[in-house]
């Protein structure tokens, strides 16, 4: 079946739906710093490891959840799914605003883990309704709302949590939430048309299971380690930039807020417009390679930077890594047929947090052990080292990042290397496996999948990887 053309409102929608979930994950990062002090009395080193330990939390509850309502929404929509996730993002912002100790809000970030499906849901809704050849612009269209909710949400929270306590942000977000809950609740239209639902199945809707899934399509296996990679890498920044700014450069919540605004500006400048321009002109392979070169240059230039003015040209370069992500997802979504959609943008936030769960605990024990060397490093309680780091170093955590996004270039030309085979000859159309006796169901794939595959164009650029680069995520964007 060929996707429709976009619905305009269902496109604003879904644009203000993750806008406002960004804008709940920027406006407490100014704040978090000081909240983890206020409830565990402890200093900034132990605080950014609590940091890494609350993000890490949520993470694994997603990595588990977001398979299984990736195959809720192939099963019965988009719309309850996207729903269910909105009441309870308010429900647990509300909970971290009144939490008294470090324990119930780290309970907090596992209750929203368990509920963050709202952006593979979202990315399975633009699948729906875009047409192939436009599915990168749309997906840019995301990234530009997760640019716009970083412009606007540590803004609001630098402001929100100078004038009136680390809290107070927390409240804002939640009402945010209820708001956009009604909103969706009666404009928001379903997608996903009869046709092209399909069974759940447990086998499918776990990690492992989809991962099992999808090895029948060559090129997804090795962009898969490519982004848990990069995401392990894109971490350094959301995991450690606020207490980095306050060691480094002894930067306030006001100014962590304008620093991080910042980077929201120009991601959203690069996301609204030049995705748009630039990927359909030179090509999502090269894209990709771009965005991840610049990104491994930003994370570097980070690592020895000590002047705010240094920073704030770095935050300029290092938005054009925002090419890689909405590149990334426009290749892909071009392997999996349409009633496959959303187990696949289930499967690649999946991804992201096995790269969550990862990234944020090395990043943050790095930079605990770079500003206290005095003392012995330790991960999860476990002493590692007893004499410590050689030296005094908060930017440590974006010099292993930058060697992060390198590795990633291998993976990265075997998968592009794929793609160029894929497109330049034909490919026999695969029936699902996963459910034999249902020739119907078998048929439909079978013909969606030659559909999908008369869909692509050739791509010259593909064949010509050049260099590394950043990250592909779905969750927060690289700085």
């Amino acid at each position: 079946m060929t996707a429709r053309e976009p619905d305009k409102h269902a496109l604003i929608f879904i644009f203000i739906t993750v806008l406002i979930n960004m804008i709940g994950f920027g406006i407490v990062m100014p704040v978090m710093p000081q909240l983890i002090k206020e409830v565990t009395g402890q200093g900034i080193a132990s605080a950014a490891q609590w940091g890494g330990y609350l993000t890490v939390s949520y993470a694994m509850a997603q990595f588990f959840m977001a398979p299984i309502m990736g195959g809720l929404s192939d099963r019965f929509g988009r719309r309850p799914v996207l729903l269910v996730s909105l009441a309870a993002y308010s429900v647990d912002y509300f909970m971290m605003a009144l939490a008294p100790s470090i324990t119930l809000i780290l309970l907090a970030r596992i209750f929203a883990g368990v509920f963050a499906a709202t952006f593979a849901t979202a990315n399975a809704y633009i699948a729906d309704i875009s047409p192939p050849e436009k599915r990168a612009a749309n997906f840019g269209l995301l990234g530009a709302a997760f640019g716009m909710g970083f412009v606007i949400g540590p803004a609001i929270g630098g402001f929100v949590g100078e004038q009136f306590g680390p809290r107070a942000p927390f409240y804002v977000v939640a009402m945010l939430g209820v708001i956009n809950f009604i909103y969706g609740w009666f404009v928001l239209p379903e997608t996903l048309k009869p046709e092209n639902r399909r069974p759940f199945s447990w086998k499918r809707a776990n990690a492992l299971g989809n991962f099992q899934q999808f090895r029948r399509y060559p090129v997804v296996l090795p962009i898969a380690l490519a982004t848990v990679i990069l995401q392990i890498a894109h971490w350094a920044f959301p995991s450690v930039w606020a207490y980095f700014a306050e060691a480094r450069l002894s930067w306030t919540p006001k100014e962590i807020g304008l620093s991080l605004m910042f980077v929201g500006l120009m991601g959203g400048l690069v996301q609204a417009g030049l995705t748009r321009v630039i990927i359909p002109k030179i090509g999502e392979a090269r894209s990709v390679l771009i965005g991840v070169s610049v990104a491994t240059l930003a994370y570097l230039g980070y690592a020895f930077a000590g002047d705010g003015r240094i920073i704030y040209a770095l935050i300029m370069l290092s938005a054009l890594s925002g090419l890689t992500d909405p590149a990334v997802k426009g290749i892909l979504s071009r392997t999996i047929p349409a009633n496959a959609q959303g187990e696949l943008q289930g499967a690649v936030s999946a991804l992201s947090s096995l790269g969550m769960i990862i990234g944020p605990i090395v990043m943050t024990q790095i930079f605990a052990a770079f500003t206290n060397p005095q003392n012995p490093v330790r991960l999860l309680g476990v002493t590692v080292s007893e004499k410590g780091a050689p030296v005094y170093f908060p930017g440590a955590p974006f010099l292993f990042a930058a060697m992060l996004s390198l590795l990633a270039f291998i993976p990265l030309t075997i998968a592009l290397r794929r793609t160029a085979r894929q497109n330049t000859a034909p490919e026999t159309p695969t029936q699902d496996d996963t459910n034999p006796d249902n020739a119907k169901q078998a048929n439909t794939k079978q013909n969606n999948a030659e559909h999908a595959n008369d869909a692509h164009e050739p791509q010259e650029s593909l064949a010509e990887p050049s260099s590394p680069g950043a990250d592909t995520k779905t969750g927060a964007k690289t700085a």
